[in-house]
């Protein structure tokens, strides 16, 4: 506490100094006192003089009334007396009423105390734990204290609460207390509290501050409430403003929706308090908060949608449309309106089917339109209204059109006003700023919409009786011509620079009439005073786009010429130093920082945001197409057909790896489709397996039989009956060992012819192995070329770059005269120029080299793919007969065993069986032989 005091100053002598001693009592009666009540008599007596004598108690007394703070906390009187001192000392509500000087030393010495208090941070830790204390003596002294501190060191108090254990949840608490004064105070501190601290903030939304905000608001009016309701809003400002995570939460939590009964419009509008004013305009920027176009685009269209589905726009405007709305709500209601539609197709579509009430009802677009253009309108309103405009057209080609067809002949009735008729009437009225704003509005129907620019050049206007009607064109470039007012100018030139922008036809247009080039020119060379720079600025930058878009269909205003009227009436130099004019305005600037149209006055409205835009675009491609001389741009124009050649070439190899891509994938589903094939031949296979274990089995038992047969036989008879029984078996034998030595024979034939066709696919498949071989090393030698090609050209680009630079050297040793080493250059520029047209014609003789490898490549391509179909039906044909050689071998081996075992079991049967050849005329002679005996 000295130190404060040696910092400012000592105590003066006087009465001063009997305020101090009292002072000084006090604070050791509350250091000494054992008894409870004499501190609180002593704390109640510094309480009485801390208005007065803030310096004395607050380098006194604070350590003392800490100390209270953290032993008396039992007792709520001392405590609430303890921070009502605290709070006198640090504010400084009694000092409003004087002096400057005396104003700022009051703060001085509330900050330096603040500093004091807070240099330890467990004091704010101490003073929030206190808030929880429900006794109205305790808890309101410690919200205004801490609401105190908050205002003199914001971002020092922030920290200390936002670290420390469950901070923001106590202040959070207050909201929901019963005692109003309370609950208001809490909303002041909040406020403090959140202001500029996203991580804060992030913690008292999630703490349910939305919620607790809407209710109070709901309770208390809304719009028609009290200071309560802008408390409200000004903390729901403090949280969703520049925070995309508490914005995103608004949204999802639902609470959009809750804003829309809040612009319910009633039919009696009479009577609208201050405080319904103010309170209303928070609510409109509460709104424009969740869909400024700050915001990132996805946040916006989200909220876009929201604001239609719930009703909110269509509330929005219905307010627009009524009757006895205040200027400044009825101005931020239009502003609030053109965010919630601006880029979002719904929204617009929405807001171009709304009707005024008025008989006829007419659009709303065309009843803010007369406003615009009207001069006796306030002109934050007229300002407004065009960026209404300027935000229904953006990225609206729908909207673009319909307004361009009302300036084309139609059906219309000729009595209905029409957007068109509005912007063509302030466009060409005695209002310079009418012109300005209906130019600017007329510019934003032909943004990025080259087809809505060719049909503007259809436009035809009868400017008076008895006169043949001229293109809207050719009268903007009339009135330019005829010096009006700087404003009104400017604003014709912002048109016609967007008009004729990245537009050949529309260049071709303006540059029709020889008087435009002759005036921008005489405009651009003048010497004029400094409101004509940015006049002379933008003629500059209307000129470079009649060079940089022209299609060169106007012998006298090719590109080569005009450049050739700049450097001869202009120079290059100054053009280009006059065309940085417009980007050196303090207008320029502020423009590009927001798309609304704002400024003090009605002659700072120059520019137009989405015209910095373009202005930042072209600058620099106008300076470089002064500069680059017409070889130069035939270059460019060669190298981009060479890139855009090795594009197409890219295309068509992405082109083919598709299409090999569907092939592989087709080939897979063959693949799948044979492996089911081979599933199902393998169970036909298992089942045959089973039917010839059944013959076997049938076999075993008819050969016991047989056995057990002959040795039951005991007479004649039984013998003849078995014998009987053995030529039947015996027959039916040899058919079946007939029928099988046939099948063999034909199953053998068969695998000779397989074996032939597998020996075939072989040689063919090496054939075609070998093709591709071939097409894989034309590939690589294509390759190579493109490499070689490549090459070229960084030598041509690097070869171009010296020539410059001599051409330079050169140019300037020629004017001085007195360089001895001119003629060196100049032999050396010849030998680089040979060189350069050497390298050209190995870049020619390359490319025709590569446009022959391209061919083969395409041949070779086509080629390969009928040799990999090929391949591929020989490689499914060459499977398919693998497969049937092994199931014929299998039968084979069958029949082969089939016959062994039928052999034996006629060896069994007595039967003579010597050789195979002799088996079948010894089985006829058996036949024979039976006959007589059957």
């Amino acid at each position: 506490m000295n130190f404060l005091r040696g910092v400012m100053g000592g105590q003066p002598a006087g009465p001063q100094q009997s305020g101090a001693e009292t002072i000084q009592k006090l604070c050791d009666r509350v250091a000494s006192s054992t008894l409870l009540e004499d501190r609180r008599d002593a704390v109640r007596a510094l309480k009485s003089l801390s208005k007065k004598y803030r310096l004395e108690v607050g380098t006194q007394a604070m350590g003392h009334l800490i100390h209270v703070l953290q032993t008396d906390s039992s007792d709520s009187e001392i405590i609430g007396y303890a921070l009502d001192t605290l709070y006198n000392v640090i504010s400084n509500d009694e000092e409003e009423e004087q002096e400057e000087n005396s104003q700022k030393e009051a703060e001085d010495l509330g900050s330096q105390l603040t500093d004091a208090l807070i240099n330890e941070q467990e004091n704010i830790t101490l003073i929030l734990r206190l808030l929880e204390e429900f006794d109205f003596h305790v808890r309101w002294p410690g919200v205004k204290l801490i609401t105190a501190l908050l205002k003199k060191r914001c971002g020092p108090v922030q920290g200390i609460i936002l670290v420390s254990p469950m901070g923001v949840s106590r202040l959070m608490d207050l909201l929901a207390d019963s005692r109003e004064i309370i609950r208001n105070d809490a909303l002041l501190l909040l406020q403090q509290l959140t202001k500029g601290n996203a991580a804060i903030q992030k913690i008292v939304a999630f703490e349910n501050a939305f919620e607790r905000l809407l209710d109070i608001i709901s309770e208390e009016g809304s719009s028609d409430g009290g200071i309560v309701v802008e408390d409200c809003l000004l903390l729901l400002l403090s949280l969703l403003k520049n925070n995309s995570s508490n914005q995103n939460f608004y949204k999802e939590g639902s609470y959009v929706q809750r804003m829309k009964p809040w612009f319910e419009v009633r039919d009696d509008n009479s009577g609208w308090s201050a405080q319904k004013v103010t309170n209303l305009h928070r609510m409109l920027q509460l709104v424009r908060v969740m869909v400024s176009p700050v915001n990132s685009p996805g946040a916006i269209s989200s909220c876009q949608k929201a604001m239609h589905h719930c009703g909110l726009l269509q509330q929005l405007c219905a307010i627009l449309m009524a009757t006895g709305v205040p200027a400044d709500i009825l101005t931020e209601t239009i502003n609030t309106v053109s965010e919630v539609i601006r880029g979002s197709q719904d929204n617009q579509d929405y807001f171009a089917s709304v009707n005024a009430p008025s008989n006829p009802p007419r659009p709303a677009i065309v009843v803010l339109l007369m406003s615009m253009v009207n001069e006796r309108q306030p002109f934050v309103l007229r300002c407004a209204v065009l960026y209404c405009f300027q935000s229904f057209l953006y990225r609206n080609h729908k909207g673009q059109e319909e307004v361009v067809s009302t300036l084309l002949p139609s059906t219309i009735e000729a009595s209905s006003i029409t957007a068109g008729q509005l912007l063509c009437g302030g466009l060409f009225s005695s209002d310079s700023l009418s012109n300005w704003c209906a130019a600017v509005a007329l510019s934003h129907a032909l943004l990025d919409n080259p087809a809505q620019k060719e049909q503007l050049l259809r436009v035809q206007l009868a400017t008076s009786a008895g006169t043949p009607p001229i293109s809207l064109l050719q009268q903007c470039t009339n009135i330019l011509s005829q010096g009006s007012k700087v404003q009104t100018r400017v604003g014709l030139l912002i048109l016609l620079c967007s008009w004729i922008s990245s537009c050949p036809i529309a260049v071709t247009h303006f540059l029709h009439n020889h008087q435009n080039v002759s005036y921008l020119t005489g405009q651009i060379s003048e010497n004029q005073g400094e409101d004509e720079r940015l006049v002379q600025g933008l003629c500059a930058l209307l000129l470079g786009i009649c060079i940089c878009y022209n299609d060169n269909s106007l012998e006298n205003h090719t590109k080569e010429k005009l450049k050739q009227l700049i450097e001869k009436r202009i120079g290059k130099e100054n053009f280009v130093e006059k065309l940085s004019f417009i980007s050196k305005q303090e207008q320029y600037s502020r423009a590009a920082h927001q798309p609304q149209p704002t400024g003090p006055t009605p002659e700072h409205m120059l520019f137009d945001h989405q015209f910095t835009k373009l202005v930042k675009e072209l600058e620099g491609v106008v300076t470089k197409s002064v500069y680059k001389s017409s070889e130069e741009e035939r270059k460019e124009e060669e190298v981009k057909k060479t890139l855009e050649q090795h594009d197409s070439i890219m295309t068509q190899y992405k082109e083919l790896i598709r299409e090999q891509d569907a092939q592989i994938n087709e080939l897979k589903e063959q693949v799948v489709s044979l492996s089911s094939q081979s599933e199902q031949m393998k169970r036909t296979v298992a089942q045959q397996v089973l039917q010839i274990q059944q013959h076997r089995d049938q076999h075993s038992i008819l050969k016991l039989k047989l056995e057990k047969g002959s040795q039951q036989a005991g007479g004649q008879g039984e013998e003849a009956q078995m014998n009987g029984l053995q030529r039947e078996e015996l027959s039916r034998l040899r058919e079946e060992l007939q029928e099988l030595r046939g099948r063999s024979a034909r199953l053998e034939a068969e695998l000779a012819d397989r074996n032939a066709i597998i020996t075939s696919l072989n040689s063919e498949r090496a054939q075609t192995v070998n093709g591709l071989e071939n097409n894989a090393e034309t590939l690589k030698e294509l390759e190579a070329l493109r490499s070689r090609v490549a090459s070229q050209s960084t030598q041509i680009s690097q070869l171009q770059a010296e020539k410059q630079d001599l051409l330079k050297t050169a140019a300037q040793s020629a004017k001085e005269a007195v360089d001895p080493a001119a003629s060196d250059l100049q032999s050396l520029l010849t030998a680089q120029t040979q060189e350069s047209q050497r390298l050209k014609e190995e870049v020619r003789r390359l490319a025709e080299s590569g446009a022959g490898a391209e061919r083969q490549l395409a041949s070779a391509n086509s080629s390969v793919a009928v040799l990999e179909a090929e391949r591929a039906r020989l490689q499914e044909e060459l499977a398919e007969s693998r497969k049937e050689q092994d199931d014929l071998l299998m039968l084979l081996a069958d029949q082969d065993q089939k016959i062994t075992t039928l052999r034996s079991r006629l060896k069994a049967l007595g039967e003579p069986i010597e050789d195979e050849d002799d088996l079948d005329s010894q089985d006829q002679g058996d036949d024979d032989d039976d006959e007589p005996d059957d």
